[in-house]
């Protein structure tokens, strides 16, 4: 794990955590695939719709976010929300 991936886990973590019911549930974990590094996000099952929003719109701003960073760093970062 490189520290800008373990930098991009704990800030995502952070931030979900800010809006959720169940701070203590959030889990942020990462893999990789052959062209892409892999972001998974567990939640708790109650807090699925705020991290989720209406019409996917949190879901969508938290991958721009994590897109963002891994424009910086060369890399294609895909979030995968996880029940």
């Amino acid at each position: 794990m490189t520290t800008t991936s373990s930098g991009l886990v704990t800030m995502l973590e952070t931030l979900v955590k800010a809006f959720v019911d169940h701070p203590d549930s959030v889990q942020a974990s990462e893999g990789s695939r052959l062209d892409a590094l892999v972001v998974e996000l567990k939640v708790d099952p109650e807090d699925l719709g705020r991290v989720i929003g209406r019409q996917g719109r949190t879901a969508r701003a938290l991958r721009t976010l994590v897109g963002l960073a891994g424009q910086k760093t060369g890399k294609r970062i895909i979030l995968q929300i996880l029940e």
